[in-house]
């Protein structure tokens, strides 16, 4: 089957990010699928040229638009960079042959060159739904007016119609979905995922990175790998850092990362005295080398802000840490942290009790038997659950039971 992937942020383990649509993409690929990725080149810095370039990426023929984007963009500048893409690539989509176009949020502009391709060529599109847009958009306040609004809203509206199935990436995406109006059998449930193979390393890569560091050495380690957006809320952990210095000033938070709150939170730290004091920020790194940094942590975290929705997210960070056989602790509710009630194989943290958190790390951090039991649980549950070998499996399936159905 040939397979148009249409994703604006794909990336390759070599690149910074989450690497969901290459790991299935390959799988898809080593199951016999041809598959044409169509996504942007964020990296550019113009020397390419403004036009299109292909790539082979482990088998996947990646089409490449230079557009300009970072997290530390504004939000009209983002949407701007939305609306490049979604037009440029619909072209391009729309030239490859396909037996389905599967399209990928963020951004919903995605669904733009997904339904005219899908349109064009008379074959069906498979829409995955990875954030609940534009419901978060408008809760942070991204999208304020209430043209943007409309429009947007009539863009989701648009998408689940236009799409013969679609993929959820959470219990409370699909119900989200549901809520739009779209029937429970027209959504599967996919969600993100785990590549075990690729996470487990020997513990000599975590010492390597300890050694790296003096500050670090040896001593409890709390990681916080990802995006520092407005909505990822990393305010949370430099407190409870300060909280901690309270109460075993040994431990070590590390946020590795970059987005548009860096500079605030460097200030916040600074502030709190805990800035090369026991929180260090370090640059973040491909993707490649987060299995070798999990692989140092004692416990990592996945946060997010008190934003309506957020619950509801499946976070890469989330899955990394399974992945790696490492606890986690995260501060949110949703089926995320039900798993971990059921499971036990990390921290619930209080979002609103700053001290409360702190002292459950504490006590936690120095107990060697519940680290690896708690990972011990996280690693067993990315092999046999959530592995990225299943999501292929069942996306493989759902696509080409989309592609009978159209024809």
């Amino acid at each position: 089957m040939r397979i148009v992937y249409l994703h604006q942020y794909f990336n390759t383990p070599t690149m910074h990010g989450g690497t969901r649509s290459y790991e299935l993409a390959r799988r898809l690929v080593s199951m016999g699928h041809e598959v044409h990725m169509v996504t942007s080149d964020t990296r550019t810095d113009g020397s390419q040229g403004k036009g299109w370039r292909e790539s082979n990426e482990s088998g996947i023929q990646v089409h490449w638009l230079p557009v300009p984007y970072n997290n530390a963009m504004s939000y009209p500048d983002r949407i701007r960079a939305f609306s490049h893409f979604a037009v440029n690539s619909t072209r391009r989509a729309a030239q490859l042959p396909a037996d389905v176009f599967f399209a990928t949020s963020t951004p919903l502009t995605i669904a733009v060159p997904g339904i005219a391709a899908s349109r064009w060529n008379k074959r069906p599109m498979v829409f995955e739904v990875r954030d609940l847009w534009p419901a978060i958009p408008i809760a942070v306040g991204a999208l304020k007016s209430r043209s943007a609004i409309l429009a947007a809203q009539l863009l989701e509206k648009a998408a689940y119609a236009g799409a013969e199935h679609i993929v959820a990436l959470s219990p409370g995406m699909k119900a989200g979905v549901e809520a739009a109006g779209v029937p429970s059998e027209k959504i599967t449930i996919i969600p993100n995922l785990c590549d075990p193979e690729r996470f487990q390393v020997p513990a000599s890569a975590g010492q390597e990175f300890r050694q790296k560091y003096a500050w670090l050495g040896d001593r409890p380690m709390v990681l916080y790998a990802g995006t520092l957006g407005l909505v990822n809320g990393v305010e949370y952990l430099v407190r409870v850092a300060a909280e901690m210095r309270k109460l075993d000033p040994e431990v070590r938070f590390v946020i590795m990362g970059k987005g548009r709150e860096e500079a605030l939170l460097h200030a916040l730290a600074e502030r709190l005295g805990v800035k090369g004091e026991n929180l260090f920020f370090l640059p973040s790194v491909p993707k490649e080398q987060v299995p070798a940094v999990l692989s140092a942590a004692t416990i990592a975290t996945s946060l997010f802000t008190d934003v309506p929705g957020m619950q509801d997210n499946s976070a890469n960070k989330f899955f990394d840490a399974l992945a790696a056989g490492r606890p986690l602790a995260l501060n949110y509710g949703g089926w995320q942290a039900e798993l971990l009630d059921r499971e036990a194989f990390g921290l619930r943290l209080p979002p609103k009790d700053i001290p409360a958190a702190a002292a459950m790390l504490a006590k936690r951090l120095r107990d060697p038997r519940w680290l690896a039991e708690a990972g011990a649980l996280a690693g067993k549950l990315g092999r046999e659950r959530y592995s990225a070998d299943i999501a292929a499996k069942r996306l493989s399936e759902v696509l080409q039971r989309a592609a009978a159905a159209r024809s």
